[in-house]
């Protein structure tokens, strides 16, 4: 059994697209030394894709939401190239998701037997805590871990009050 690192959302349109901000931009050189720690200690990568569609203006989320990103296919939607490339060789899946958390992700760890979880990405107040709360839900006995160095929120503010909510649910922040 190994432990796995599951890299949320690390898009163009999040990074430095349609929803970008410095603070993703500089958590980017982190993302990638962590993804290199992972190989080099012979553990898993997996990808998320927040996955959108032409009609996203329509859903819920573009309702409350309205600005249009990650749709599938499009520029915005691709990983950033510097992190796809960090996780070639390693990565063994890549799972879209449609909203912030992931029931696939969860049974993706489930079915790998994986002995930790480790989240870095985008963004910490939205898609990184519904994921890691998805998984600390499911698999309640596996360490679930969040690397605080390598996540950012959309706002500061609200990054830290991210972190605040995963401490007190019991995922670890490293």
């Amino acid at each position: 059994m190994s432990r796995l690192l599951v890299v949320v959302d690390m898009q163009k349109d999040f990074v430095d697209g349609a929803l970008g901000s410095p603070e993703a931009q500089a958590i980017v050189p982190h993302v990638l030394d962590k993804i290199k720690a992972y190989q080099d200690a012979g553990d898993e990568v997996v990808f998320t894709l927040d996955t959108h569609f032409d009609d996203y203006m329509d859903t819920m989320e573009g309702r409350k939401l309205p600005v249009v990103h990650c749709v599938q296919g499009t520029p915005g939607w691709e990983i950033v190239p510097e992190v796809r490339d960090a996780g070639k060789g390693k990565t063994v899946a890549v799972i879209d998701k449609p909203t912030f958390g992931s029931v696939a992700l969860c049974d993706f760890v489930e079915a790998g037997g994986y002995t930790a979880v480790e989240l870095v990405g985008l963004c910490t107040d939205i898609c990184v805590i519904s994921n890691a709360l998805c998984l600390k839900a499911r698999l309640w006995e596996i360490p679930i871990s969040v690397r605080v160095s390598c996540c950012a929120g959309v706002t500061p503010e609200s990054h830290e009050n991210a972190l605040a909510a995963m401490k007190m649910c019991q995922i670890h922040l490293v």
